[in-house]
C-alpha cells in the first residue's frame, strides 16, 4: 500500500493536517487525530480537482513525515508554517505539477461560484460571508499573497476578469518554474513549494465553504 506524507501544524486551537504530496489539499480541527481524520474524509473532493488537473488520484496511507508548531495564524484557521520539506530543492515537472493543480481550483473556485446562489446559508451564529463577498477575499488575499513571491499588482475590482488573469498567469509563471527551496523575494518571502500550498489551499477552502453553505 503506498503511503501518503503529510505533516501537522499544531496550534494552541486548531491543529492543520496537510498533504506533502497534493498541494492545497489542508484541513484542520481541534486535535490531531481530527485533523488527520478531516484529511481523509475530504479525498473525494480534492479528487476532482486533481482530475481537473489530469492526474490520477490514489493518496495512500497518511503518514506524518513532521510536526511543527503553529502560531496564532493557525489557530486563525490557516497553515503558516513552513516546513522542512517546502526548503528542498523541486525540479520543473514538481513545480508544472503543482502549478496544474493550482489552475484546477482556479477553474473549479469560478465553476461553483458561478453556480450557487448569491445567499448562502448563514453559519451557527449567523455569519458568514455571501458568495460574492467570498470571491472577492479569495482575489483580494491572492494578491497579498502574490506579493509573497515577488508578483505585484496594482489594486483591481473583482469583476476585473483581465487583471485577475494577468495576476493568476503571473502567480503561474513563478510557480512553474524549478526551485532551490529559498524564499522567492527579500524579506518575509515565501518559498514556492509553500507558496503553492497556501494559495491553492486557500481557494480550495473557499469552494467548499461555497459549496457546503449552498440554501
Amino acid at each position: 500500500m503506498s503511503i501518503h506524507a503529510i505533516y501537522l501544524e499544531v496550534g494552541e486551537k486548531k491543529t492543520f493536517a496537510c498533504s506533502l504530496q497534493w498541494p492545497g489539499w489542508c484541513r484542520s480541527a481541534k486535535t490531531e487525530t481530527e485533523a488527520v481524520q478531516a484529511l481523509v474524509d475530504t479525498a473525494p473532493r480534492y479528487r476532482s480537482i486533481a482530475q481537473r488537473a489530469g492526474f490520477t488520484f490514489e493518496p495512500g496511507t497518511p503518514a506524518i513525515v513532521e510536526r511543527v508548531p503553529g502560531d496564532a495564524t493557525t489557530s486563525f484557521g490557516a497553515p503558516a508554517i513552513i516546513v522542512a520539506a517546502d526548503r528542498q530543492p523541486s525540479d520543473a515537472a514538481t513545480a508544472e505539477r503543482g502549478v496544474a493543480l493550482l489552475r484546477a481550483a482556479w477553474e473549479i473556485m469560478d465553476e461553483v461560484s458561478a453556480a450557487a446562489q448569491p445567499t448562502l446559508r448563514k453559519g451557527p451564529r449567523g455569519g458568514g460571508r455571501e458568495r460574492d463577498e467570498i470571491t472577492r477575499h479569495v482575489i483580494e488575499v491572492e494578491r497579498v499573497y502574490a506579493h509573497k513571491i515577488g508578483v505585484r499588482q496594482k489594486p483591481f475590482t473583482s469583476d476585473d476578469l483581465i487583471a485577475r488573469s494577468a495576476l493568476h498567469e503571473e502567480i503561474a509563471d513563478v510557480l512553474s518554474k524549478p526551485s532551490d527551496g529559498s524564499a522567492l523575494t527579500a524579506g518575509n518571502g515565501w518559498p514556492a513549494a509553500y507558496a503553492l500550498r497556501r494559495i491553492t489551499w486557500h481557494v480550495i477552502d473557499h469552494i467548499w465553504e461555497i459549496e457546503d453553505r449552498q440554501l
